[in-house]
C-alpha cells in the first residue's frame, strides 16, 4: 500500500520540469508586475511594458501547471510548452540584438540569462517527454 502511495505521488521527470518552469515562470511574472516601476529602471524595459511581459508570463504558467497536472502530460502539449520556450528564447535574443526596447546594461544580462534558463527548461521537457 505504501509503495503505490509513493508511485502516484512522485513526480515524473517530465512533470516535475514543466513544473519547475511553472513556479520560476510564475515568480518572473509577479515580479514583473509587482515591480514594474522599480524594474524600469533596473532592466530599461517601460513599466508597461513590463507589466504585459508579466501578464504573459503569469498566463502561460497557467497554461504549464495545467500540462503538468495528469500523471502523463499529453505529448502534444509539452511539445507546445517546449516550443514555446523556444520562441521566448528567440525573442529574447532578438530583443537584445534589436534594442526594440531600451535595455540597460543589466537588462543585457537578465533577458539573455532568462533566455539560458528557459532553454534549459525546453531542453529538460523535451529530453523527460522522450524517456516516459
Amino acid at each position: 500500500m505504501i509503495a503505490a502511495l509513493e508511485t502516484r505521488t512522485a513526480l515524473s521527470p517530465l512533470r516535475l520540469a514543466l513544473r519547475v518552469d511553472a513556479v520560476v515562470t510564475g515568480a518572473n511574472g509577479v515580479a514583473y508586475l509587482a515591480a514594474a516601476t522599480v524594474l524600469d529602471d533596473v532592466l530599461g524595459p517601460t513599466a508597461g511594458f513590463l507589466r504585459a511581459i508579466g501578464v504573459f508570463l503569469l498566463v502561460f504558467t497557467a497554461g504549464v501547471w495545467a500540462v503538468s497536472v495528469p500523471d502523463r502530460p499529453a505529448p502534444a502539449a509539452v511539445d507546445a510548452v517546449v516550443l514555446a520556450n523556444v520562441v521566448w528564447v528567440g525573442a529574447s535574443v532578438a530583443l537584445v540584438l534589436t534594442e526594440w526596447q531600451h535595455l540597460t546594461t543589466v537588462g543585457v544580462v537578465w533577458v539573455l540569462l532568462q533566455a539560458v534558463v528557459v532553454g534549459a527548461f525546453a531542453a529538460a521537457q523535451g529530453w523527460a517527454l522522450t524517456r516516459r
